[in-house]
């Protein structure tokens, strides 16, 4: 059990839920200042389903990564990889790959069934093809003949589904509609989380470039993936304060929800550091420490604008 939980990797999961709690609770501000109705059965089989497509990931790229034989080249890597240590084999991460996708599903088919049915069978439909799609999109970033992650994708993909989907997503969810200024938050939690991707690639660029997966990292090379990186680190916080500037809060004066911003101290913190890093090997702790900040970011914004 604990090689399995191992390749879950725990540590994921954090940056995972930031978009569903982000997308949400700026849903249920609007709701209930509209006076409606905010339902929180939704957004727990919503983070029931962020978890299990993350987890469906995890094992994917360790399957992936494992049968190609990218992990025996990390041999640096803090985390130990369970097909490539023979921990567990490949049929046996194949099996749970086709579990935790038929997992996925069903719990995709119960939160839109939940949140849609019986008056938007439409809407019902599409995010069940949407669903589909990020179930495809977590087992082929290593899996496959032609896996994107190899093609330089991933970060594209993550910002897509990471962020774009994942936030606007659940705020469809609770309100049915879609409002513009929903893609600003989406974009901020896009960014942080292919910080967290761009950090991985850049950690393993040595031993990406040896068997052959070329990703944007890689591609860039390790000092313009350093710009690229510290870019996507500042950016989600000034997205944070144009959000809150088109919504009226600074005219109002009303500045609770401004706490998110304390995070400017602590981000700003982090990219220095990283920005001292020469071995890539040394970038692994900064992985989870991006990934909790995200969280606090979409906590902080949910708390800010519900309940101070």
């Amino acid at each position: 059990m604990k090689d399995w939980i191992n390749a879950a990797r725990l540590r994921t999961l954090p940056l995972s839920m930031s978009g569903i709690i982000m997308g949400s609770f700026i849903a249920r501000w609007r709701i209930l200042n509209n006076g409606g109705t905010w339902d929180w059965q939704i957004f727990a089989m919503a983070i029931l389903v962020t978890l299990l497509y993350q987890i469906l990931s995890n094992f994917a790229n360790d399957y992936g990564d494992g049968i190609k034989g990218t992990d025996k080249l990390r041999v640096n890597e803090a985390e130990q990889r369970a097909v490539a240590s023979g921990k567990i084999t490949a049929a046996q991460m194949r099996n749970a790959m086709v579990l935790f996708s038929i997992l996925s599903l069903i719990a995709t088919v119960a939160l839109l069934y939940l949140a849609f049915y019986p008056n938007h069978i439409r809407e019902f439909w599409i995010f069940v093809g949407l669903g589909i799609a990020c179930i495809l999109a977590a087992i082929s970033y290593t899996v496959g003949k032609k896996p994107y992650g190899y093609l330089g994708l991933g970060d594209i993909f993550v910002f897509i589904f990471f962020g774009l989907v994942s936030v606007c997503g659940s705020y469809f969810l609770f309100t049915k509609t879609f409002d513009w200024d929903i893609l600003i938050p989406a974009t901020s939690i896009g960014m942080m989380s292919t910080a967290v991707l761009n950090l991985n690639n850049m950690r393993d660029i040595e031993s990406d470039a040896l068997s052959g997966k070329k990703t944007l990292a890689l591609r860039l090379g390790f000092k313009y993936a350093m710009i690229y990186e510290v870019i996507l680190l500042m950016l989600p916080l000034i997205l944070i304060l144009v959000f809150l500037g088109v919504n009226g809060f600074i005219k109002e004066g009303k500045y609770y929800p401004f706490i998110v911003m304390i995070l400017l101290f602590p981000m700003t913190a982090l990219r220095r550091k990283i920005m001292t890093v020469n071995e890539p090997k040394e970038l692994d702790p900064f992985l989870k420490q991006v990934g909790i900040l995200t969280l606090m970011m979409a906590v902080l914004l949910a708390l800010g604008l519900n309940y101070f």
